[in-house]
């Protein structure tokens, strides 16, 4: 193996982390594997870990100001459950909705340069997943600015009550994609963008 990059450690950043959300979800349903669940977390410190000390070789930062910063931005974005100080309010939110509208207002007041509510969320993730991102800041950039209009209207698709009636919809669709020789991927991941810009910006005026 050659020198150690973060380019070069991109991959198996993005492994271990699946390799964690699979340890999980296979314990769906019944008891989580701990010992396994310990051992793949421990892989993903690692990359941390690698990370950190790498930017550390270069004078950038170390792992105790990643840790430091991760801890003054949970203190910030959750006034609901911590004072400035870092020590815990006396009550909280009622509802988990209190919770998200507290969150994202801490992050707009951060960042009120951006007016996109598509900005930020990773080129790179798998389509579906950025497809599911971008409905829920669709859906939450709708409560957080009422005056932008109606959401972006998408086809209906047959009914489904359960995540495993949903799987056996979403891997008949990919069959049937197979079979006609269309790649689904690429088709979702062109779906999200006409997604994305059919979407009303009238909150960008705000």
């Amino acid at each position: 193996m050659g020198a150690l990059t973060h380019e070069s450690l991109v991959e198996y950043l993005l492994e271990e982390a699946y390799e964690v959300a699979e340890t999980i979800e296979a314990g769906t349903g019944q008891e989580i594997d701990d010992a396994e669940l310990r051992g793949e977390l421990g892989d993903v410190l690692l990359q941390v870990v690698l990370h950190a000390r790498l930017a550390e070789e270069r004078g950038a930062f170390a792992f105790d100001d990643v840790a430091r910063g991760l801890s003054a931005k949970m203190v910030r974005r959750n006034p609901h459950v911590f004072r400035p100080d870092g020590s815990l309010q006396d009550s909280f939110p009622a509802t988990v909705a209190e919770i998200v509208q507290k969150w994202d207002a801490v992050k707009r007041a951060e960042r009120p340069e951006r007016r996109d509510p598509f900005e930020g969320i990773p080129l790179a993730l798998p389509a579906l997943a950025r497809a599911q991102k971008s409905v829920d800041r669709e859906a939450r950039a709708g409560a957080a600015f009422p005056t932008r209009g109606a959401p972006a209207q998408l086809p209906d698709v047959p009914a489904f009550a359960t995540e495993e009636e949903l799987g056996e919809l979403l891997l008949a669709v990919v069959s049937s994609a197979h079979a006609r020789g269309l790649d689904a991927e690429r088709a979702l991941r062109g779906a999200v963008r006409n997604y994305q810009q059919r979407v009303p910006r009238q909150h960008q005026q705000r």
